[in-house]
């Protein structure tokens, strides 16, 4: 089986975008003959186009594949520390007062708790009068210090022991951070704020 052109090369080199060079025949030095443009696929044996095709196909499930694989969030958006004791940003004045009771300092604009010698907790409130922010200390010999990778994941340390890490997650609307001081007796603080938009 094979696709054959026929063409006059009069004819081909004014409708074509490319054309094929004369061929000089020995009869006569300015006589043109007429040429043939033929593709044969008895040429390409069954093996060949059998080859072909599936690269082609490797390749389509690979593009497939990579593309959705691009498609799926990095991290989870949802973030993986969202409250403390049942305190979350965006709750009520009153709301936070009876579930951690009367705070040491009490304010319009901020609480402050101090629940042992270990841990101490700030509360934000905004002008609407709901939680804005919450910062968690532990202090040196504190038992209960969440793990980072339960706060903000994977967590660098650096060489001096010291560490931060700050996560935003806008469809929560507010971000977490994560930081510990250095030096034997380390403070952790975990900070929740809403995202100003």
């Amino acid at each position: 089986m094979s696709y054959c052109l026929f063409a006059n090369a009069a004819i081909w080199n004014q409708r074509a975008a490319f054309t094929l060079p004369p061929r000089k025949s020995l009869r006569g030095p300015n006589r043109r003959r007429n040429q043939m443009f033929c593709v044969s696929l008895r040429r390409f044996p069954g093996r060949v186009i059998k080859s072909c095709l599936i690269v082609v196909c490797a390749v389509a499930f690979l593009s497939v594949s990579a593309s959705s694989f691009a498609q799926k969030p990095v991290a989870d958006n949802s973030p993986q520390f969202s409250d403390f004791r049942g305190v979350h940003i965006g709750m009520p004045t009153e709301e936070v007062r009876k579930k951690l009771g009367n705070p040491r300092d009490k304010g319009d604009e901020q609480d402050f708790y101090v629940f042992n010698d270990t841990q101490a907790v700030q509360i934000f409130y905004d002008k609407a009068k709901t939680v804005n922010a919450i910062s968690i200390d532990f202090m040196s010999g504190a038992n209960q210090i969440p793990d980072p990778k339960n706060v903000v994941g994977e967590l660098e340390v650096k060489t001096d022991g010291s560490a931060y890490k700050l996560v935003r997650y806008p469809k929560a609307g507010y971000w977490v951070s994560y930081s510990r001081t250095a030096g034997k007796d380390p403070t952790t603080t975990i900070t929740m704020q809403k995202i100003d938009r």
